[in-house]
């Protein structure tokens, strides 16, 4: 919480008992703006600065800061702890994959097919890298641009632009600023001419500097230029560095409330390591110490599938087991005859399911049934599968109007609930107790696929 409520009430007019804002105090509409309950506009008495002041005093500890557009946008920042385990990481890092304009166009190609076809279905997400960030390091503005437009013309991502000169990297934004591109880097050397051709097509801001000091200064002139989706680059060199510095921002703006840091970071690999495995390694560091956007040289199946995984371990909130959505999934291409099975939705409980019916090659509906993400057992025993509660769910989800047949396969280890869901279904279907484990199921289901057919 940025501010309490306590704090907050002594700066409200204390018109009581006005009741205007919807709550019968000043203190319970103070608490509740606090908790992010209720905004200050409905205190019709504050004054403008003081709302001002508010607003600033409520805002998340680090940024939010927005690269990209639509379904691809990648949000990072507004961050509220340092550990895990506190609560939860909220946006996980934004991968990109660096392309120079001085790599050939066989290689640009490459790139950008890689980006858009290294997808791998994980657990019922969609692991994939988020960015790319044409680099300018061919010293040919037009070859730059041209990149940018191929970008920004032959995919819908967003993009981190990289160039140390300010002509050039502000006619690329031009070109996509309607994406939402980061704009790379900006430097106590060339923030003074770049104020205003920033402010004139605001996107965010990528900062760099030599040191975390440097970056103080630039942070606090921006945000007076009303300039503030900013993203930071302390200018770490080594893994030690890197470590050390991302931890003192995180701490500066989350422990001590040091606003000029509040705001999400940037880290190149790329530009720390020559060696793959080594910008690897540095790159998997980043991701729990807490690194907005990271940036890849370059990357295969091998080396960017584990980078996604340790991302999604890292920022899958602790509080709640992964779950998928309650309805029926269609494994194959299931006719009326196919089998129909019934599961929860712990996340990988249905992974396991729905890979296990896949490798029979039986077509098949597994219906997936809310148990706020607990696996089969655990859910039983918390009252969240019973007979009861799957069969309302079998009647409402449609899986009876898919199929002919009334017989519906339960998991073997909650097999003391059939007689209980044959009632709930008004004996319409018969209960069949499947095997305990998802690896009886490739036993199993060929067999009573057959009977469904005969």
């Amino acid at each position: 919480m940025p501010i309490s409520g306590s704090e907050i009430v002594k700066m409200l007019p204390g018109r009581k008992p006005c009741k205007e804002c919807g709550f019968p105090t000043c203190f319970a509409f103070a608490m509740k703006l606090a908790s992010g309950g209720t905004t200050v506009d409905k205190c019709p008495y504050l004054s403008e600065e003081v709302k001002a002041r508010l607003v600033d005093l409520l805002a998340p500890p680090i940024k939010l800061v927005t690269i990209g557009a639509g379904e691809n946008a990648v949000k990072v920042g507004n961050e509220e702890v340092i550990y895990r385990h506190e609560k939860t990481f909220v946006h996980s890092p934004g991968i990109a994959l660096l392309i120079s304009d001085r790599e050939d166009d066989a290689k640009i190609e490459e790139k950008i097919k890689k980006i858009q076809e290294l997808q791998f279905p994980w657990v019922s997400v969609n692991l994939k890298a988020d960015l790319l960030a044409p680099y300018y390091g061919s010293g040919n503005k037009n070859r730059f641009l041209a990149l940018v437009k191929k970008i920004y013309d032959s995919t819908n991502l967003g993009m981190v632009l990289i160039s140390e000169d300010m002509d050039a990297l502000f006619a690329a934004r031009d070109i996509c600023a309607d994406r939402h591109p980061l704009l790379y880097p900006i430097t106590k050397e060339n923030v003074d001419e770049a104020i205003l051709k920033i402010k004139a097509n605001l996107t965010p801001v990528g900062l760099r500097g030599d040191s975390i000091e440097e970056l103080v200064p630039l942070t606090t002139k921006l945000k007076d230029s009303g300039i503030e989706e900013l993203v930071l680059n302390p200018g770490s060199k080594n893994l030690l560095e890197a470590i050390r510095d991302q931890t003192f921002i995180r701490r500066a703006a989350l422990k001590h409330g040091f606003r000029p840091l509040g705001y999400p970071t940037i880290a190149f690999p790329c530009f720390m390591s020559q060696d793959g495995l080594k910008e690897i390694l540095l790159a998997s560091a980043y991701i729990p110490k807490w690194a907005g956007i990271i940036v890849l040289s370059d990357f295969d199946q091998y080396s960017l599938l584990p980078l996604l995984v340790q991302r999604l371990n890292i920022y899958t909130d602790p509080r709640f087991p992964m779950a998928v959505e309650e309805k029926y999934y269609e494994v194959g291409e299931p006719d009326e005859y196919s089998p129909v099975l019934v599961t929860s939705n712990w996340a990988l409980t249905y992974f396991l399911v729905s890979s296990a019916v896949e490798a029979t090659k039986i077509p098949a509906y597994v219906c997936v049934k809310d148990a706020e993400g607990l696996g089969v057992l655990s859910a039983w025993a918390a009252g969240k599968f019973s007979g009861d509660s799957i069969g309302t769910f079998i009647k409402k989800c449609g899986v009876a109007d898919k199929v002919k047949h009334r017989k519906l396969v339960i998991p073997g280890k909650v097999a003391r609930i059939k007689g209980e869901l044959e009632d709930a279904l008004n004996l319409e279907w018969e209960i069949i107790v499947g095997p305990k484990e998802t690896t009886g199921i490739g036993a199993f289901l060929p067999g009573f696929a057959k009977q469904l057919k005969g």
